[in-house]
Parts: C-alpha cells; sequence; structure tokens
C-alpha cells in the first residue's frame, strides 16, 4: 500500500474526530450573555482537543512526508494511534461536562498518553523501515519533544488526583510544545529530493 492511501485515511478519520468534538457543543437555552458560563468548561476542553487533534494531523503529515514506504506493521501502529484519537471526544466531553473532575481529567490524560505512545511506536516503525541514517531518523534524533511529552503526560495523571488544575496546565503546556509543526522535520524534508 502506498503512503498516499494511508494519510487519506488518517485524513479522513481526524476529520470526522473533529466534527463529533464540535457536537460536544451545546446550544444554551437562554439569550443572555450569561447562560454562555455553564458551558465554559465545555468550551475549554474543545479547545485544548481541537488543538491536539489539529496538531496530531499536522504532524502526522510530516512523519509520512519523509516515509517512502508503508509496511503492515506501520498501518497497525496507525490503527492504534486512531483509536486513541477516537477516544479524544469521550474524554473531552467527560472531562468538560464534569468541570474538570479528578477522574475524567485523569482519563483524558491517559487517552493523550497512549496516543503519544502509539504516534512513538508509529515514528519507530517507519524509522526502522527507512534505516537508521533515513532523513525521519536524522530529524527526530534523540526525539526530546516525544519524550518530554511521554513524561509530562504521566506526571499530569499522577497529579490529576491531587491538584486537577496542574494536570489542565500540564496538558496545555505539552500542546503548546508542539503546536508549532515539528521544524525537525520541515527542514529536513524542504532538502530532500521530491
Amino acid at each position: 500500500m502506498g503512503k498516499h492511501r494511508l494519510e487519506a485515511f488518517s485524513d479522513g478519520v481526524l476529520a470526522i474526530l473533529i466534527t463529533i468534538l464540535v457536537l460536544e457543543l451545546k446550544v444554551p437555552h437562554g439569550t443572555e450573555i450569561t447562560s454562555l458560563a455553564p458551558l465554559l468548561p465545555v468550551f475549554l476542553t474543545y479547545v485544548l482537543s481541537f488543538a491536539y487533534l489539529g496538531i496530531y494531523w499536522n504532524n502526522h503529515h510530516h512523519l509520512l512526508q519523509l516515509c517512502s514506504r508503508v509496511t503492515g506493521s506501520m498501518l497497525w501502529a496507525n490503527l492504534v494511534l486512531l483509536f486513541w484519537l477516537s477516544l479524544i471526544p469521550f474524554a473531552t466531553g467527560w472531562m468538560g461536562e464534569n468541570h474538570f473532575a479528578t477522574w475524567p481529567t485523569a482519563l483524558y490524560g491517559v487517552v493523550l498518553l497512549m496516543a503519544a505512545l502509539s504516534y512513538t511506536w508509529l515514528q519507530t516503525l517507519i524509522i526502522r523501515a527507512e534505516g537508521p541514517d533515513s532523513l525521519l531518523a536524522q530529524a527526530v534524533q534523540a526525539d526530546w519533544k516525544g519524550k518530554l511529552s511521554l513524561a509530562l503526560y504521566a506526571l499530569a495523571i499522577a497529579v490529576s488526583f491531587r491538584l486537577g488544575w496542574l494536570s489542565l496546565a500540564l496538558y496545555v503546556v505539552v500542546a503548546l510544545i508542539w503546536l508549532v509543526p515539528d521544524r525537525r522535520i520541515e527542514k529536513i524534508a524542504s532538502h530532500a529530493p521530491h
């Protein structure tokens, strides 16, 4: 299978997930601006989750840009990644509706952690298929952003049982780390033959 089918399928799934995510935003019954106040936690989790799905879409594109062939194991790793990303709307809705309570906030972190681990697995399989001297291997090198993200997710899950606000702050920090597309891959890809 060519990488274009994998990209197209993943793009379609992510587009559906963003659509599902927005359906969690319910229209308020009142006409005053104050009727929006109860929706603030749901809206804030929507913004964070939309950012996360956008980050995965963007970085997935960059990852596959440096991939010349797709193996069966990559297909499975990609499906595992999409599985965990598909749980983001559920975790988002539960956390927002329950005003960042302990268990919903912890579950949100578990989903983010598992998605990050799945992305790392996919990246590792691509590097294995392309070779240790591949453009992707050169671009990610020690992958400090990936390792830092995994550590922050694990920390956020652990502290969610005592300091829920700190968990949310850590989720935002990880999103901010990845908000700018992975320049390591962009830089290498711009010099790669097309």
